[in-house]
């Protein structure tokens, strides 16, 4: 049986874990809603550049240049997949649902005969594909602080995505990240990133709507607008993308800290009724010798 003082240190230990997960937990709470703002913000920008490009996907009839951005290379046997998350721990199953998923699609692909480079972004990612699949690292980023660093961020990743790119080292790219759904819940989401994929757009449209584009005139040509608006629009895309998962991690991290810090009033409180029933233990004890002693007497 542990001694009082073991468990009364216990109960101290615990609690002042509880006070650290609390504070955690309104600090994520804070960071949330600015976050959650700068991700909703994104979206309608995003959304719409996309539709606007694969409008105008029917005018590009040859891939070169810029161009091949959204025709692709007219192959599909290279790849290099994206997986986003976190730079720290302590946000629930946020970042291991992004390894998951980015590890059966590498599989999955290499079942198919492809050939698969992986580019982390996110020091989570970066060091489990270092245990698992270092040899299919191609680059990682690490530390961007989207937050405090802005555009600029998903600009250095776009920079180095097309430039590998236009090398020919890949043919397609494909980033797996945690979409912001609310406060409690975060999915799991794989985008084509290159070249555009534009199936979903036209699965969305119905006759009228073919027929309202059709009444549009762009100004300069299509082609123009094209080549300056693909490489935005990656950029763009990743941008997007990482304000996702950081209003993600920090909705994973509120929600992680919030289920900690009520498992660790429960454990107090699990602790405090055992060391009153082993105190009570040792009273009993102490009275039974005392009463031993005198009837002996």
């Amino acid at each position: 049986m542990p001694s009082l003082k073991d468990i009364k240190t216990q109960i101290n230990s615990v609690g002042s874990t509880k006070k650290i997960t609390s504070a955690m937990k309104m600090v994520a709470a804070s960071k949330l809603r600015r976050s959650q703002e700068k991700a909703e913000a994104a979206r309608p920008y995003s959304s719409r550049l996309e539709e606007m490009l694969a409008s105008l996907a029917s005018s590009a009839s040859s891939g070169e240049g810029i161009i091949k951005l959204l025709t692709g290379t007219g192959n599909d046997q290279n790849y290099i997949v994206l997986p986003v998350s976190a730079d720290r721990g302590l946000c629930g199953g946020f970042n291991s649902s992004i390894n998951r998923e980015t590890f059966k699609l590498v599989k999955s692909l290499k079942s198919d005969g492809k050939n698969v480079q992986i580019m982390p972004v996110g020091k989570k990612s970066r060091d489990f594909f270092n245990r698992v699949m270092k040899d299919q690292i191609t680059e990682s980023f690490v530390d961007l602080n989207i937050s405090n660093t802005g555009y600029e961020s998903a600009l250095k990743v776009s920079n180095k995505l097309q430039e590998l790119y236009f090398e020919g080292k890949f043919d397609k790219c494909i980033l797996v990240f945690n979409k912001f759904k609310s406060a409690i819940s975060q999915e799991v989401t794989q985008q084509q990133l290159i070249p555009l994929d534009i199936s979903d757009s036209s699965k969305e449209e119905n006759v009228d709507d073919s027929a309202a584009k059709a009444i549009y005139d762009y100004e300069p040509d299509e082609e123009t607008i094209l080549k300056d608006l693909l490489p935005k629009n990656v950029s763009i895309q990743i941008f997007k993308v990482l304000l996702e998962s950081d209003a993600g991690e920090h909705g994973a991290r509120m929600a992680a800290m919030d289920n900690a810090t009520r498992n660790a009033g429960e454990m107090i409180d699990s602790l405090t009724l055992k060391y009153n029933r082993t105190r009570q233990a040792f009273i009993t004890k102490e009275l039974i010798e005392i009463i031993s002693g005198a009837e002996s007497i």
